[in-house]
């Protein structure tokens, strides 16, 4: 990932409502969810949402697609990988698997927790 494409994202997710959209579709997986749902499960109204979906998507953190008439929203799950992997890239003098919050991470989602 370039870091102009870092500092993109991360721009994006710089903002708490921004934040919660992109939360909230990473919590809804790959299948996604509907925008109304997402605007009445954050109590935010749909021009807002709309605009804070349009720069999550141009970062690449939101994917859409049209299911009759309902748009569903996904996370941009390729993006984000490339993001944590830029972010730790270079932890640790280059070996991100040395690192121990890391590591810390790593078992704790192999765990499930």
């Amino acid at each position: 990932m370039e870091i102009s494409d870092a500092a993109n994202a991360l721009a994006a997710l710089g903002n708490e409502r921004r934040l919660h959209v992109f939360r909230l579709l990473v919590q809804a997986g790959p299948n996604g969810i509907a925008a109304g749902e997402i605007a009445r499960r954050l109590d935010m109204l749909q021009n807002t949402l709309s605009s804070n979906l349009s720069v999550l998507s141009h970062a690449g953190l939101a994917v859409s697609r049209r299911e009759g008439r309902s748009i569903i929203y996904s996370a941009g799950f390729a993006q984000l990988g490339g993001l944590l992997d830029f972010l730790v890239d270079d932890c640790c003098g280059g070996k991100p698997v040395d690192c121990p919050a890391f590591n810390a991470r790593r078992r704790a989602a192999a765990d499930g927790i």
